[in-house]
């Protein structure tokens, strides 16, 4: 749906310095050479023992300081992840409020997977709309995958993993972009997709199971498929994303030759180029998949990462528009448009 008078004020990311290449992952014998050679991605990465909590402040200590707004200005905080964060039962976003917001505001977390931060969009505009007094939200999303029962190099068909975190101030008051459209939809049938067969209770994490979506992909597909299901239920994916495509953009009032750069998933070259550029019809060099090679898919704070990308490095300017797309477990598909209105007060 249309966000009027939703705005983006200020902007932050947070990428580790450690970044391990495919090239050593191949010669170490964690990640597969055949892998390497039919994704063409480069490099992952990795935050080593620094957790995601810190990682996640770091992200919205700068989209404050950029946002021009103290940190009592917020009426919501919304942490969006999709991997542990720390001590099980303890709420991440009680980190960030406790060394930057303050806890009078409401605030929790959202587990949406790597559509998280499509979310905490819908949501905070909702909120910060619902209610006269309320001015601003902190979006923020991070993730640190280097546990025992996760395997970055092997996490999903066509990703590596990155560790990294990203924030957004969203505000009612005019910043130097806009929410021109937010949408998302969830493809029910395709849900078995991330759960494959394994069982819903003990959780896995509980019992020491390795966490894969490689594995239960493959699962989905060896044992639904002969059913004829699969088949519908991916279909149905792309499908989705088509429908979403269409909406967000109606919604923003242009059309797909109007959007200046697209921020998809940070996946393979032939995963963003077939299920992404091309529904789009654009050349993948308006894609932002160059950058998400070097970083490896980190959570559900890519499309944002890729947002401050292109704004620090001058590929983005008022006018322009940048389209972001997700595809999450349950299937969830989202979309977004950005409308860049003016130059960051902070370039």
């Amino acid at each position: 749906m249309q966000r009027a008078d939703t705005y983006i004020s200020g902007v932050g990311a947070f990428v580790p310095r450690t970044v391990v290449t495919v090239e050593k992952a191949v010669a170490k014998g964690w990640y597969p050479a055949e892998e390497a050679e039919l994704h063409n991605l480069a490099s992952a990465a990795v935050a080593g023992d620094l957790p995601a909590p810190e990682m996640a402040l770091h992200a919205a200590r700068s989209a404050l300081k950029r946002s021009g707004r103290a940190p009592g200005d917020l009426d919501l905080l919304l942490y969006a992840s999709t991997w542990h964060q720390g001590p099980d039962g303890w709420p991440p976003h009680a980190y960030l409020q406790r060394q930057l917001v303050g806890g009078d505001l409401l605030a929790t977390e959202i587990r949406q997977g790597c559509n998280g931060m499509f979310a905490a969009l819908e949501l905070a505009s909702g909120y910060l709309h619902s209610t006269p007094s309320r001015q601003a939200a902190l979006l923020v999303s991070a993730d640190n995958y280097g546990t025992p029962l996760m395997d970055r190099w092997r996490m999903g068909p066509g990703y590596i993993g990155g560790d990294a975190a990203a924030a957004l101030v969203l505000s009612k008051e005019p910043g130097f972009a806009r929410l021109a459209s937010v949408r998302t939809t969830t493809v029910t049938e395709a849900e078995e997709l991330h759960r494959g067969s394994e069982p819903l209770f003990p959780p896995g994490v509980t019992v020491g199971r390795k966490m894969s979506f490689a594995a239960r992909n493959e699962q989905f597909r060896r044992q639904v498929m002969p059913k004829g299901e699969a088949t519908a239920a991916l279909f149905g994916i792309q499908r989705a994303l088509v429908e979403v495509v269409e909406n967000v953009l109606a919604d923003s009032g242009v059309e797909a030759r109007d959007v200046t750069r697209v921020a998809f998933m940070n996946y393979s070259e032939e995963i963003v180029e077939q299920r992404c550029m091309a529904v789009l019809d654009l050349p993948m060099s308006r894609s932002t998949w160059e950058y998400g090679r070097t970083i490896g898919h980190c959570g559900a704070s890519d499309q944002v990462l890729s947002l401050d990308r292109l704004l620090t490095t001058g590929q983005l300017g008022p006018g322009d528009r940048l389209l972001m797309l997700g595809t999450g477990p349950g299937v969830t598909v989202c979309g977004a448009v950005i409308e860049i209105v003016d130059t960051p007060p902070w370039l």
